[in-house]
């Protein structure tokens, strides 16, 4: 009975998780939004005027054991007055008795259309290289003096490497992104050799947005989406995002709202029939620029019928930017100046 709780618990996570497979590397929520482009674009490194170091931590339905946790560091930024740009990133995702640690290294590189230095028009590539290791802990699923030849009862682990890459096209107050991501087709991980292995990973992101301001006044919007697609399951979801910043004396406050839903179903059975569900997330966030530093706040609720609880996801970001160098184009483009 209690290895049958233990394995209800694991496929609910599973399938809730806001698609955040342990073996995809870093799960992909609603904090790009969090002036974190470059978490899930690798062709945003260095395109700002300041290198940025962005911590955070994310933690779904308090109290409940073994809840989805995500925590990352991310670093990136130009090398001096280069079009080379480097960056990291450090992630732990803990899902279940699933677990996934790993880094990645990005080298990217920018190119400049302008004809000066007051208009944007700016094409970046960006390629990023990681190692992931993934865990299985079945350290607690017997009993003292219990067997099951499935069950190993230890921490098993295995590691794998693949790419990411992307590029970035900004003019003006106008942005587009596309990035692939797990490009390499590799090896499935087996645990225990049960028959479950994922050896295609690749998911396809495109972002594109656009940030309005009426001439001299201190507020600015952005609205924007995002697409993204998983080849091996055909899935596929859409992000619909509303942003507005208001400049102040010590830097600037910004907030807003993402919508999140799948375009695929789930279907599950009602007790009179087979129905399905679409995932929805709806996302407020909220946060503040204070001279060289950045704080985040982001709280997730997912809108369906069906629910493993009614708890939200919260998270929060903190940001550090240094070597900043002046502000170069007149444009409303939040992620570059």
């Amino acid at each position: 009975m209690k290895l049958k709780k233990y394995c209800l618990l694991i496929f609910i996570i599973s399938f809730c998780a806001d698609f955040s497979f342990a073996q995809e590397g870093v799960p992909i929520y609603s904090d790009y939004l969090l002036d974190n482009y470059y978490l899930i674009h690798p062709s945003m490194a260095g395109v700002a005027n300041c290198a940025k170091v962005r911590l955070t931590a994310r933690q779904q339905w308090f109290g409940v054991d073994n809840a989805p946790s995500l925590q990352t560091l991310s670093v990136n930024g130009r090398l001096g007055d280069s079009p080379v740009a480097l960056g990291g990133i450090l992630f732990n995702d803990e899902n279940g008795f699933h677990s996934t640690q790993g880094g990645y290294a990005t080298f990217a590189y920018h190119l400049m259309f302008s004809r000066n230095e007051i208009d944007l028009n700016m094409l970046s590539f960006g390629l990023s290289a990681g190692f992931l290791q993934y865990k299985l802990d079945e350290t607690t699923f017997l009993g003292p003096g219990d067997f099951d030849a499935l069950i190993a009862g230890i921490e098993q682990s295995a590691t794998n490497f693949n790419i990411d890459f992307g590029f970035s096209y900004q003019f003006i107050d106008f942005y587009v992104h596309f990035t692939a991501k797990n490009i390499l087709k590799n090896e499935g991980i087996n645990f225990n050799d049960q028959g479950f292995e994922f050896d295609n990973l690749r998911t396809y992101l495109l972002s594109t947005g656009y940030v309005f301001s009426k001439f001299g006044s201190p507020w600015s919007y952005e609205p924007s989406i995002m697409y993204m697609y998983r080849e091996a399951t055909e899935e596929s979801s859409i992000d619909i995002n509303a942003k507005v910043y208001r400049e102040m004396d010590f830097g600037k406050i910004w907030g807003g709202l993402s919508y999140r839903r799948s375009i695929d179903g789930a279907e599950f059975l009602d007790g009179s029939g087979i129905s399905s569900q679409k995932l929805q997330y709806f996302t407020p966030f909220i946060g503040v620029d204070y001279n060289q530093f950045m704080f985040a706040y982001t709280y997730s609720y997912q809108a369906n019928t069906i629910n493993f609880n009614q708890g939200g996801f919260h998270q929060i970001t903190l940001g550090y930017n240094f070597n900043c160098r002046r502000e170069k184009y007149e444009c409303n483009c939040p992620a570059v100046n």
